[in-house]
């Protein structure tokens, strides 16, 4: 008897990008406050009991192409309050734009991933956005949202903010480079093939203990990307002889979750100055660092003064170079920080600054008796 051709492999959702990052935090105006004073972004829009919102607060924050969703709880028993208790502030929701939400939901859970949320239609005067979620690492979401029907300043439900941004406004990000996840030591291999066998994506990278490693402890990373403009690295710990960065992420944050964001500037100079001058803390630098890097740099024409004074990290690959910065962490538990991030051509990811980054980090661990 004949058997029957297999049936054809299902194709992968389609991603148009990042969407926007949703915070869920203990007190949303005043971290939307903190990110417009310290960090440039406008408060565009707000969300809360005033516009029909009964369960939650938010305000929507945004610079260049970030957008930034800061949420808190009306009520104490709610999903927004359960995760603050368990986890801190933290990144809830990184979230894609897609043409057709019934496609890309019934598309990742036919591959594999789990449904949070149906797709579904929020409306009001301005039109109509579709959504839907599926689960990741942790407690970590991906909305799915398709906004092709819709005008107004962000969603159903928000409406202009009276958040005010602060004098300076904008200190020149220009976008989300990429999204750094932290999962337990032992599964990275399953969230990688996550994102493969779910959205599709591929391996941009790897880095493994030998790569990134100190006197006293290591990781494993692997960067994952949809081919176009969604790139996710994720790390686990590997074994040393102290805490890794990731151990004490994940002792504080009490799951996997999102680590890092690295936003994206065209002058990571006068960025960071902006940064610095509202109060912005970042990583410190050690004095021998400057001297190997000019090494490692020759023949590229940088501002060196300018780098060292502001504590710029720099790294080259084939393609072309980097500079980068990451500040102390943003959340009273030592979990999330941002990247500042300035790419010439280079695709990579500042491997050459592992080592100085890492000891920055324990060092920074140590005063907290983490290390």
């Amino acid at each position: 008897m004949a058997t029957s051709p297999p049936a054809p492999a299902i194709a992968p959702p389609r991603l148009r990008g990042l969407d926007h990052l949703e915070w869920w935090v203990g007190n949303a105006r005043t971290f939307a406050g903190f990110l417009a004073a310290a960090f440039g972004f406008e408060p565009v829009a707000y969300a809360g009991p005033e516009t029909g919102r009964r369960d939650r607060v938010s305000y929507l924050v945004r610079q260049g192409d970030v957008s930034l969703l800061v949420s808190g709880a009306l009520d104490p028993d709610s999903p927004i309050a359960d995760h603050v208790r368990r986890h801190g502030d933290g990144v809830r929701d990184v979230a894609f734009l897609v043409d057709d939400v019934d496609l890309a939901h019934a598309a990742a859970v036919a591959r594999g991933g789990r449904s949070l949320r149906d797709p579904a239609d929020d409306t009001d005067e301005h039109g109509t956005i579709r959504h839907a979620a599926v689960a990741t690492y942790g407690d970590t979401v991906h909305t799915l949202l398709d906004r092709s029907r819709y005008d107004g300043p962000f969603a159903p439900w928000f409406a202009p903010t009276d958040l005010h941004a602060a004098p300076g406004a904008a200190v020149g990000l220009t976008g989300i480079d990429h999204v750094v996840g932290n999962v337990d030591q032992g599964t990275l291999g399953r969230w990688v093939s996550f994102y493969e066998d779910v959205f599709g994506f591929e391996q941009m990278v790897h880095f493994d203990d030998d790569q990134i490693s100190t006197e006293y402890s290591a990781l494993m990373s692997t960067v994952v990307w949809n081919g176009g403009r969604v790139v996710m690295p994720i790390n686990e710990p590997a074994d040393g002889r102290r805490k890794s960065q990731i151990e004490e992420y994940l002792d504080f944050y009490r799951s996997p979750g999102v680590q890092h964001i690295a936003l994206s500037t065209n002058d990571i100079v006068a960025t960071v100055r902006a940064l610095h001058e509202r109060g912005v803390r970042c990583m410190d630098v050690p004095a021998d660092y400057y001297p190997a890097a000019r090494e490692r740099m020759a023949g590229i024409d940088l501002p060196w003064d300018d780098l060292e004074a502001l504590g710029i990290l720099v790294d080259r690959d084939r393609h072309g170079h980097l500079l980068q910065i990451f500040t102390e962490t943003v959340t009273d538990r030592p979990t999330v920080f941002f990247e500042i991030i300035q790419r010439e051509g280079a695709r990579g990811f500042g491997e050459g600054n592992f080592k100085a980054l890492f000891e920055a980090i324990e060092r920074a661990q140590a005063r907290r008796g983490n290390l």
